[in-house]
């Protein structure tokens, strides 16, 4: 990477004082939260942390609009369609809540300027149906990508918005500091499009090294940026999800979890995802111990309710889609959610999966709470955010 990028004449005091004292202004904000909370989030990833970037991407595209872009989807919070991949808010929402900050855009939106966002809030540039690999990787293999958004491509799209934030290298670096980075989730679309193009198992289980790489190396590129707190989600137990248990229904090569009907080779490959991303996360806080690395526990937070639905108020259960084209989990890859043929259930809170892949806004608030007020973020979370638990006070800590 060269210098050069960060360099803007337009953006010197001389040239716009305007941008100069806001510069001025986030510099000093910065320094209000030195305890450990932040001004700012920058987010990369996919569909489980887009908040509009492959809706705008799509604005472009001719033919009928894709059924996310279509009610129900947004219903239960925006009564509307936003281009999140559920009914409501995601983990990303709720943790700009948390943290007293406006939801954050999307880095595709004409509302991404310098006077509306720079870092006072931050920016999105996941994209739905990202992939951490390149398109390269998969293509090379026999799959192929529709969304051309890897978390390569993301990053570039980072850099090449500094000019936009920050004059000089000191200043980016500074402000990316003080902003959160939320690493995704990204990887599960490596795996889900290799699975989906009948990759088997043990094939896909290969790419699990390169994804992580992948990551790590997206890792080290933020806090050589400057980054000096990034959250990295792991996997979901993919054996819960409708879209799996539908591909798999029948298969008497499957074998099931009794205590959750999850597909158990599946969630002990999202489980070795898991443990190798630790591992090399483990590397990175040896490397960087002045940097925080959070790894964000997905995986047993989601399985609080796949085991004990009833107790958390999933009464619907977590394995069937509120939101889908029937069969035995209301999923039906030739009927999306959105399509006049699909059905949606009469009370979302009470469902886990939202439309066979994706969650519920009551589920993801779910986790949101696990990982943020609780356990289930390595080091805890609410060490590093003190005031947290007074911002949930306000709205968020109210029982599901």
């Amino acid at each position: 990477m060269t210098n050069q990028i960060f360099i803007n004449p337009l953006l010197s005091p001389m040239a716009d004082s305007s941008t100069f004292y806001l510069i001025l202004t986030l510099l000093l904000t910065c320094n209000v939260y030195v305890k450990g909370c932040y001004p700012s989030i920058i987010s990369f990833g996919d569909s489980l942390a887009d908040t509009g970037n492959l809706k705008l991407l799509s604005q472009n595209s001719t033919g009928k609009a894709p059924h996310f872009m279509l009610p129900p989807y947004g219903d239960t919070y925006f009564h509307e369609p936003t281009g999140r991949f559920s009914n409501g808010r995601l983990i990303i929402d709720f943790i700009a809540e948390s943290l007293g900050l406006m939801l954050i855009p999307p880095s595709q939106g004409s509302n991404f300027t310098i006077s509306e966002t720079g870092l006072g809030q931050g920016v999105n540039y996941a994209v739905a149906g990202a992939t951490a690999l390149d398109s390269s990787f998969h293509e090379a293999r026999g799959v192929v990508i529709k969304t051309n958004a890897s978390l390569g491509v993301q990053l570039g799209w980072f850099k090449e918005s500094l000019p936009l934030i920050c004059s000089t290298i000191s200043d980016c670096k500074q402000l990316i500091g003080c902003s959160l980075i939320l690493m995704g989730e990204i990887g599960g679309n490596d795996y889900n499009h290799a699975l989906e193009s009948g990759k088997s198992i043990a094939e896909v289980e290969t790419y699990v090294p390169y994804v992580i790489n992948a990551i790590i190396s997206a890792v080290n590129e933020l806090i050589e940026l400057g980054a000096r707190t990034l959250v990295i989600p792991g996997n979901l137990p993919i054996g819960c999800s409708a879209t799996y248990l539908t591909m798999f229904y029948g298969s008497n090569k499957m074998k099931y979890d009794n205590s959750t009907g999850c597909i158990t080779q599946l969630n002990k490959f999202a489980e070795y995802h898991n443990e190798l991303l630790k591992t090399e996360l483990n590397q990175i806080r040896e490397d960087h111990p002045e940097v925080s690395i959070i790894y964000a526990d997905y995986y047993n937070a989601a399985m609080q309710i796949f085991r004990y639905p009833n107790t958390y108020g999933f009464t619907n259960g977590a394995l069937k889609a509120c939101c889908g084209g029937g069969g035995p989990f209301n999923y039906n890859a030739s009927i999306s959610c959105g399509d006049p043929l699909s059905t949606t259930c009469a009370q979302p809170e009470t469902y886990l999966n939202w439309d066979g892949l994706h969650l519920t806004e009551a589920a993801y608030k779910f986790i949101f709470k696990s990982l943020f007020e609780g356990s289930y973020a390595t080091p805890q979370f609410k060490s590093l955010c003190p005031t947290l638990k007074l911002q949930l006070m306000g709205g968020l800590s109210s029982s599901i």
